[in-house]
């Protein structure tokens, strides 16, 4: 049998382990929160691969931003891992998004700046009930009644409306009066919509459309188009063009010295390729745009730090994208993709990266487009665009046939 004192001091021994040990856990880490896994979808490869590349940057330069403050707080600071997928044409989309959620346990998608991908892709998210946040502009995007689709930037009628008005504006206020125009478009569901939007917006305003001509996507002669704008008598053209074609209207009108007033559509004509391939010829170019990093001056620089380019609209408003599903996530106090769709749903986030996008918040409407957002339009000055219109986001006055307007 033990004797007391032994058992005293045995018991006593126990105890001064136990406590060790309890001290000892006090001073370990605590178990890391799991890490939130986002995918994003996006043309890596291909003729748009600059947009995509463009778009991937400013989402992977979100992440960054978010996790180094702290992740997401109300999941215990779990981290936001992106997965990302390359959809270089529209055929392979579905398929892809389809891998890429059965394969990922995403909680949420970000993607995919083409429209007729993005298109193609929310059928898949929509079926499998997980949210689809994206910056692509086709009306058809928010307006099929889905519940898992929303739409940051402004749908691609608004944005032809606005690349008409905000042009006319300018010319107005310039003291010239715009009767005629001539309308230029590549024939996917990007360029249809916002073509349908400048269309709208000229009779509207009764201005004849002189020239309405859409051409296919990955045209390699635009004479023909250009030979016809030159004899429709437009005062003005309002192309909607992804890169290629941007260069080769771009460059076909300055050679033959068709001195009017170009308007692009966004896209093409506001990514540094578009400087680096025209030089000279770009300078003065106005576009619309869904957003522009002098809109957000601290994103832009850390952008350009990173990259040693100029923030894109795509890639602002992808950060800005990511950023929605990061507060949807802390809203909701979960990564459970129906859960985060709600707290998209009802989002109203007026901070962040929801500061570069024109209005300064997103809130979704019942359909799931941003009601708060409204395109800019912006000019080429030298390396880079410069916001320049409408007056309340303007950086800088406009010019117009080479004099500011003010």
């Amino acid at each position: 049998m033990m004797s007391a004192p032994l058992d005293r001091r045995r018991a006593a021994g126990v105890m001064l382990a136990a406590g060790a040990a309890v001290f000892a856990s006090l001073l370990q880490p605590a178990h890391a929160a799991d890490d939130v896994v986002v995918g994003v979808i996006q043309p890596l490869s291909g003729p748009n691969a600059q947009f995509g590349i463009g778009a991937q940057r400013g989402t992977e330069l979100a992440a960054e931003m978010i996790n180094a403050a702290g992740g997401i707080k109300s999941l215990g600071g779990a981290k936001i891992k992106l997965v990302a997928a390359d959809v270089p044409t529209p055929n392979t989309a579905a398929a892809t998004t389809q891998r890429l959620i059965s394969q990922n346990g995403v909680s949420a998608v970000v993607g995919a700046f083409v429209s007729s991908t993005t298109l193609a892709a929310s059928e898949v998210t929509e079926r499998a009930g997980i949210p689809l946040v994206t910056f692509a502009f086709a009306d058809q995007i928010t307006g099929r009644g889905y519940q898992y689709v929303f739409q940051v930037s402004p749908k691609g009628t608004v944005f032809g409306a606005a690349q008409f008005d905000y042009a006319t504006e300018i010319a107005k206020a310039a003291g010239e009066k715009i009767d005629k125009i001539a309308i230029l478009y590549e024939d996917t569901a990007y360029g249809t919509a916002q073509a349908k939007g400048l269309r709208d917006a000229a009779k509207k305003a009764g201005v004849e459309i002189v020239l309405d001509e859409a051409y296919p996507l990955g045209i390699t002669d635009v004479s023909p188009l250009v030979n016809k704008l030159r004899a429709s008598g437009a005062q003005m053209a309002f192309p909607v063009s992804y890169l290629n074609d941007s260069l080769l209207i771009i460059r076909a009108l300055r050679q033959q010295q068709i001195d009017i007033p170009v308007i692009g559509g966004a896209a093409g004509y506001i990514i540094p390729d578009f400087k680096k391939g025209l030089g000279d010829y770009a300078e003065g170019v106005l576009s619309v745009a869904a957003a522009s990093g002098d809109l957000i001056p601290d994103l832009a620089a850390k952008y350009k730090e990173k990259y040693g380019a100029f923030i894109t609209h795509e890639a602002l408003i992808h950060a800005a994208a990511l950023d929605a599903v990061a507060q949807a996530m802390e809203k909701a106090k979960s990564s459970d993709p129906q859960k985060v769709r709600d707290a998209l749903a009802s989002l109203d986030y007026c901070a962040g990266f929801a500061r570069g996008v024109p209005g300064g918040c997103i809130k979704f409407d019942a359909n799931g487009l941003n009601a708060s957002a409204f395109p800019v339009m912006v000019q080429w000055r030298g390396d880079e665009p410069v916001t320049v219109y409408p007056p309340k986001a303007a950086k800088q006055a406009p010019i117009w046939r080479g004099k500011p307007v003010n």
